[in-house]
């Protein structure tokens, strides 16, 4: 797994550096994160660790995640996610995980869904020019020809076409942190990072 722990992203501001430029950032709420179940090869075929993370009303939460939570101490969290380990990585149910693995000046990879824009057509999802502006043309949004006809008589594969837009696990990578603060569990990038506020990401080190 390495240095890996899942966050929620808060929103974006700016910081001034040592050399007075200004730093666009991202604030995360990383963690804590507590490890809600240890896979084994032994027990499960392959070697995985799966993280917990955000608090969640008891209520909201149903049996099979309470009674999961429960088996390694833990009250029901919002969400859980797995990551494979290497080789002599070891870890215990319950175990804590805090910003506090990463460092000012290292690398992060940022991982998160990207703002779902709905269905899109050409112009927007692909930035496709269009046609005239002017009445007459009776060509303005549309996609224009899209295949052949009689070879191969049929649309090829991967054509731009009108689609679902958005909604799509991206990845940032080699982030650098900017500064970390322990007591409020809040980690600085420098940049942007995928998806809208309190979205959920999953934080790598590079």
């Amino acid at each position: 797994m390495g240095k890996t722990i899942l966050g929620r992203k808060l929103g974006m501001s700016q910081v001034w550096s040592a050399d007075d430029k200004l730093i666009p950032v991202t604030v995360i709420e990383a963690g804590p994160c507590f490890v809600s179940q240890v896979k084994t090869k032994k027990t499960d075929g392959y070697d995985a660790v799966q993280l917990a993370f955000g608090d969640i009303k008891a209520g909201k939460a149903t049996k099979p995640e309470a009674g999961h939570c429960a088996k390694a101490g833990l009250e029901p969290k919002k969400h859980l996610h797995e990551m494979r380990t290497s080789e002599g990585e070891t870890f215990k149910k319950g175990q804590k995980v805090t910003v506090d693995i990463f460092e000012v000046g290292s690398k992060v990879d940022v991982v998160g869904t990207s703002k779902g824009k709905g269905f899109a057509g050409v112009m927007k999802r692909h930035n496709f020019k269009g046609g005239p502006g002017g009445h007459g043309s009776h060509f303005h949004r549309a996609p224009g020809s899209i295949g052949m006809c009689a070879t191969p008589s049929r649309v090829l594969k991967g054509m731009k076409m009108p689609g679902h837009m958005g909604a799509e696990t991206i990845t940032v990578q080699k982030l650098e942190v900017i500064k970390i603060d322990s007591e409020q569990n809040l980690l600085v990038v420098k940049g942007a990072v995928p998806g809208g506020k309190n979205g959920l990401l999953v934080i790598n080190a590079s």
